[in-house]
C-alpha cells in the first residue's frame, strides 16, 4: 500500500485537497480530527494533558484555545504536549491502515499539517504539498471568525517556511487557481503513483 503524505501551511488549502482526494476514492486519514476526538469528553488525552497543563482541560475536554495559548511560543510545552499525543494518534493511525488494507485500498493519504516538523516525512512514500501564494494565504486565514494578523504570524512561526515544504514535496497542488485545476492536479497525481516508475522508485528507496 502507498502512503501518501499531505501537508501544507495554514490557509493553503490542505483540507480542500485532503477532501479531493476523498472524493477520488483514496482513504484520508485526518489527524486533525483524531486529535480533536482525543481531546473531547471521554478521549484518551484529557486527562494526560490536563495534568501535563494545569486549567486547559473544562467540562470534561481541552479547551484548545486554552492549551495553544499554554504552548504558544514555547518549544519546550509545545514538547511536551506532542510527546503525550503523538503516540496516542499513532494507535488511531494503527485501525485506519488496518481497515484501508481490508478494503482492498492500494494507497491512503495521511493529512498531516505539521508533517515535515514531526519527522513524520520519513514514513512515507511520497509527500504532497498544497501551496498558495502568500498574499491569498493571509487574506483565507484573515477571513476566518476571531483570526488576527498577530495570531496568524505565531502560528506560522511554528509551521516551516511554505517555499521549503514545497522544495522538499514529491508533489505541488496549487490552490490558487480554483477547484476544478486543483482536482485535476490531485487525479494527476494519483494517476502517477500508481506508475510502474514510482513503484519502482519506492522499492528501491525502501532498499
Amino acid at each position: 500500500m502507498i502512503l501518501i503524505g499531505l501537508t501544507g501551511s495554514i490557509g493553503m488549502g490542505k483540507s480542500t485537497t485532503a477532501a479531493m482526494f476523498r472524493d477520488a476514492g483514496v482513504p484520508v486519514y485526518d489527524a486533525d480530527a483524531a486529535v480533536h476526538d482525543l481531546y473531547d469528553q471521554g478521549g484518551a488525552a484529557v486527562d494526560p494533558v490536563g495534568a501535563a497543563f494545569p486549567g486547559v482541560v473544562r467540562d470534561g475536554k481541552v479547551d484548545r484555545e486554552a492549551l495553544r495559548q499554554a504552548v504558544l511560543g514555547d518549544p519546550e510545552a509545545l514538547k511536551r504536549l506532542n510527546a503525550i499525543v503523538h503516540p496516542l494518534v499513532g494507535r488511531d493511525r494503527v485501525g485506519f491502515f488496518a481497515k484501508a488494507e481490508a478494503d482492498g485500498a492500494d494507497m491512503v493519504v495521511l493529512d498531516i499539517p505539521l508533517l515535515f516538523e514531526t519527522g513524520g516525512h520519513a514514513n512515507v512514500d511520497a509527500v504532497v504539498v498544497a501551496s498558495a501564494p502568500a498574499h491569498l494565504q493571509r487574506e483565507r486565514v484573515l477571513e476566518r471568525p476571531g483570526m488576527t494578523p498577530e495570531r496568524l504570524d505565531a502560528i506560522l512561526a511554528q509551521q516551516m517556511a511554505d517555499a521549503e515544504k514545497r522544495a522538499r514535496a514529491h508533489f505541488v497542488v496549487d490552490t490558487s487557481r480554483g477547484l476544478e485545476p486543483a482536482r485535476q492536479q490531485v487525479a494527476g497525481i494519483i494517476a502517477a503513483v500508481r506508475s510502474p516508475q514510482f513503484k519502482s522508485a519506492r522499492d528501491a528507496a525502501r532498499g
